[in-house]
């Protein structure tokens, strides 16, 4: 279980909160330019950075902004007895963004992103309503944002002859394959372009 930094003991103070808000507004911007806007010196910001980054307050994080590259966003909401293993099903997916554990009428809140809304309701399809261990699934596409919406997207694919959710038949024995399915990068058997 992930502690949150609060009980970890985290503790910023005003200094260090205004070069968060610094690089949230601009993430390229120098340590010169932080210390002259916060009044500290550049050894002091570069200190800094390396405490917010050593204690996980802040990451450099690449990825896309899926909207605007045409793609599809999905948000995935799961009724499931056991949220670690479904998390786990999906972990070396392509599609897969991230996944979390919440609370309310659903337990798991899952992202997917791809080129076409027909495949990724079939994943939900082919890979969650059968499932035996999820009781509900609720399937809505993400339309629009309030903020720049910046994902990692895993882009180098290693291939492999099983796909790595585990559902035990490839692409090519799949109904859905083909006809609402651009198929899974992993096995070779995908139609798309974005892998």
């Amino acid at each position: 279980m992930v502690k949150n930094m609060a009980s970890a003991g985290l503790r910023l103070d005003k200094k260090d909160k205004e070069i968060i808000t610094l690089l949230n507004e601009n993430s390229s911007i120098s340590q010169d330019t932080i210390a002259m806007k916060i009044n500290l010196s550049q050894p002091s910001v570069a200190m800094r950075l390396k405490k917010l980054k050593d204690i996980g307050a802040i990451v450099n994080v690449y990825g896309m902004n899926p909207l605007k590259m045409g793609l599809y966003l999905a948000k995935i909401d799961v009724v499931t007895n056991n949220t670690t293993k479904i998390l786990n099903m999906f972990r070396d997916c392509p599609y897969f963004l991230n996944g979390f554990i919440v609370s309310g009428k659903s337990n798991l809140s899952l992202f997917f992103v791809g080129e076409d809304v027909a495949t990724l309701e079939a994943i939900v399809d082919g890979h969650l309503r059968p499932n035996k261990e999820i009781q509900n699934v609720e399937f809505n596409i993400i339309i629009g944002v309030a903020k720049d919406l910046i994902l990692p997207v895993k882009m180098n694919i290693k291939r492999d002859d099983s796909p790595p959710c585990g559902i035990g038949i490839t692409c090519k024995d799949c109904s859905i394959y083909g006809n609402r399915c651009l198929g899974c990068p992993v096995t070779g058997h995908y139609k798309g372009f974005l892998w």
